[in-house]
């Protein structure tokens, strides 16, 4: 009301700021935590000034934001152009397509798999974490490691490694096989095989590592382990990884969690929304590369099973409001609003 500059004038009016690249902000939120020369006054600094931007948050952490871009499938949509443009030359070079592999649903049929977000399926959702962690591999930026996740100075296994072991990529029957024998005999959740890949790249990012052939292995092995930890109520204890690779000892297990921890920050929060996203962009991983998901024909016990898991999160979402509007909660909890009356005098 007193300004002199209002924007209800005309919007030739309105004054314009010069927009400020990440770079720039980040640059002046350091320069703002200086505490003031000046000792006659208090220094209070605003919350903005000490808040990361956005911008800047996403493409740093994608492993701590549900609206980064994952970094597998980001590094996979090379071979997944290849591999349609290939498709599609091979389409027009024949008459006929041939038998579709993909079932699509119809009026009397409905298709559907037991793959859900809430309970993924554990063979698919292996599949797709080792493909990630393949595309990783295959297309990794440098080979920047640590002693301590070297397969040559910590072995898993007697078998002496080849002279060439740091630049032979594995394949992802191998990836996937080795992941596979550790979830079996840990006889470790779906849920778990994702964490297992958000604390992987979250190690990359934060520790600025990448994943390469001689390193692959014991990286993997330390986001299970800690993920194991995390997730499972009933965790495995190093030991029992120990009786699984043969080889390993649990000084070597113990500390190679403890740097995995000291890499990562000690950060281990997963929020549901980063869960979410991984799940969602591995479904995509999956379609991109032909992982078909186990289908079935919908019949009326599976429906009847759909319709009570619905009713049961259903009623646990009610009691959740409830609860929220009964007790405070902070805002990454809170689930419902409590609305009030309008008081009209």
């Amino acid at each position: 009301m007193g300004n002199t500059v209002t924007c209800c004038v005309s919007p030739e009016s309105s004054p314009k700021l010069p927009s400020r690249q990440p770079a720039e902000r980040l640059e002046e939120l350091e320069t703002s935590t200086e505490v003031s020369d000046d000792n006659t006054l208090p220094y209070l600094q605003h919350i903005s000034d000490r808040e990361v931007p956005d911008e800047l948050a996403f493409e740093s952490n994608p492993s701590d934001h549900a609206r980064a871009s994952t970094i597998f499938l980001y590094k996979s949509q090379t071979d997944v152009r290849d591999k349609r443009k290939s498709n599609h030359i091979n389409h027009i070079s024949h008459v006929s397509p041939g038998q579709l592999s993909k079932k699509y649903s119809s009026c009397s049929t409905i298709f559907i798999d037991d793959n859900t977000v809430s309970q993924p399926n554990l063979k698919s959702t292996i599949k797709c974490v080792t493909l990630a962690i393949y595309y990783h591999i295959k297309n990794r930026d440098s080979d920047r490691s640590l002693d301590i996740f070297d397969e040559k100075l910590h072995p898993l296994s007697k078998e002496p490694l080849p002279d060439d072991y740091s630049r032979v990529d594995p394949e992802h029957k191998v990836i996937y096989r080795f992941v596979r024998t550790l979830f079996s005999a840990a006889q470790l959740t779906a849920e778990c095989a994702i964490v297992t890949l958000v604390y992987l790249e979250r190690l990359l990012t934060y520790a600025e590592l990448d994943i390469c052939p001689c390193n692959w292995k014991r990286i993997v092995l330390g986001a299970i382990l800690l993920a194991s930890k995390v997730w499972d109520d009933q965790a495995v204890w190093n030991v029992d990884y120990c009786q699984i690779l043969k080889e390993i000892t649990v000084e070597d297990m113990n500390e190679m969690e403890r740097q995995f921890l000291e890499l990562l920050q000690f950060n281990i929060n997963v929020p549901a929304s980063v869960y979410a996203k991984y799940y969602f962009d591995l479904r995509q991983l999956a379609d991109d590369n032909n992982l078909s998901f186990p289908l079935e024909p919908l019949d009326n016990q599976r429906a009847k099973k759909l319709e009570a898991i619905s009713r049961l999160c259903e009623d646990k979402y009610k009691d959740l409001c409830k609860a929220s509007m009964r007790r405070s909660c902070s805002a990454d909890n809170l689930i419902g609003v409590r609305h009030t009356n309008a008081v009209l005098s």
